[in-house]
């Protein structure tokens, strides 16, 4: 078990030095398209800036169909807006949707389409497959699969949850306990997505993004005072430090849905998948540290002071982020 730690501290270490210092930073773009009336809709268009630069990338329809600009470019929460009149003597279904520009990216479009009898079509289109066909009839499958798919996406490209993650390892003695945290980590930001999204509790997102930075900090440092024979509260019992902070997780995540956009018909099932979603990616980011132990126990051997190393270069990659943060709130 003492080597299983080694290997496990090891990869998490790999992983904080590699990883870049920002994280959420893999948004998708937006595309909401609403029917007003017969053949008369009102487009908003949503991409993700970069610096100061948006990604140039934007809609195209059918023939048939005649877009124009309706509105100036706006800048709003690191996204670029653009508003647009699309009219067409057809209906949108059955028709092609394509942004010919995202092969050119690394973001996904997430297109909602609501239609003036009440009908809402939800998916993604991403940068190898740039067009979709409106089907004939929605499918609440295709909501579940787009949900699903972008809570995998944010949970994968959110270094610091998964730096959390990886940090709770380092202070976790024995599977059975790795299981516990893990599970209070998943009820606690389960519970606050929930309510958040609902609009029954609410934090800006600036201190919410601090506190999770303070976080990860805060386990890095108790990882090390373990490693020195010294124990506390979150070294005995890990399941409630990851409960305790999986709260203030779960409004990262409701900020991360807040700005990819929810189908207003369909909101508990899009809720329920995306939450599914980030759950799948986060048993994925477990099952493949888990293996690549598997693989380095036959073949390594660790430093003794693997651990420590790994729980500093955690804190580092987390310090960063409390100071950038604290800037960014104060600025």
């Amino acid at each position: 078990m003492m080597r299983l730690r080694y290997l496990f501290a090891f990869i998490a270490c790999c992983i904080a030095l590699v990883s870049p210092a920002g994280a959420h930073e893999i948004r998708p773009a937006f595309l909401q398209i609403n029917e007003i009336s017969t053949g008369l809709y009102d487009v908003l268009w949503k991409v993700p800036v970069k610096g100061s630069m948006a990604l140039n990338i934007q809609p195209e329809f059918d023939p048939a169909f005649t877009l124009k600009r309706a509105g100036e470019e706006a800048l709003l929460d690191g996204f670029a807006v653009y508003r647009y009149r699309l009219a067409g003597e057809q209906g949108l279904p059955g028709s092609v949707v394509r942004v010919p520009n995202l092969r050119n990216t690394t973001v996904d479009v997430l297109v909602n389409i609501a239609l003036e009898d009440g009908v809402h079509y939800s998916f993604v289109m991403n940068p190898k497959d740039p067009q979709v066909q409106v089907p004939q009839t929605p499918s609440s499958l295709q909501v579940a699969k787009t949900y699903i798919t972008l809570g995998v996406e944010h949970i994968l490209g959110g270094i610091d949850h998964l730096m959390f993650v990886a940090a709770l390892m380092l202070i976790v003695r024995g599977w059975s306990m790795l299981l516990k945290t893990i599970t209070a980590f998943t009820l606690a930001h389960s519970i606050t997505l929930v309510l958040a999204t609902f609009g029954l509790v609410s934090l800006p997102p600036p201190p919410v993004e601090t506190m999770i930075a303070f976080s990860i900090l805060l386990v890095a440092v108790e990882a090390v005072r373990l490693r020195r024979g010294q124990t506390s509260l979150a070294t005995r019992w890990p399941w409630v430090i990851a409960f305790a902070f999986g709260l203030l997780h779960g409004f990262g995540f409701a900020g991360a849905l807040g700005d990819i956009g929810l189908p207003q018909t369909d909101i508990p099932l899009a809720l329920l998948f995306f939450n599914l979603g980030v759950e799948s990616g986060q048993i994925m980011f477990i099952a493949a540290i888990m293996a690549l132990v598997w693989l380095l126990h036959k073949s390594v051997t660790l430093p003794e002071r693997a651990p420590v190393a790994t729980a500093y270069a955690i804190g580092c990659l987390a310090s960063f982020w409390v100071f950038e943060r604290l800037g960014t709130l104060f600025a």
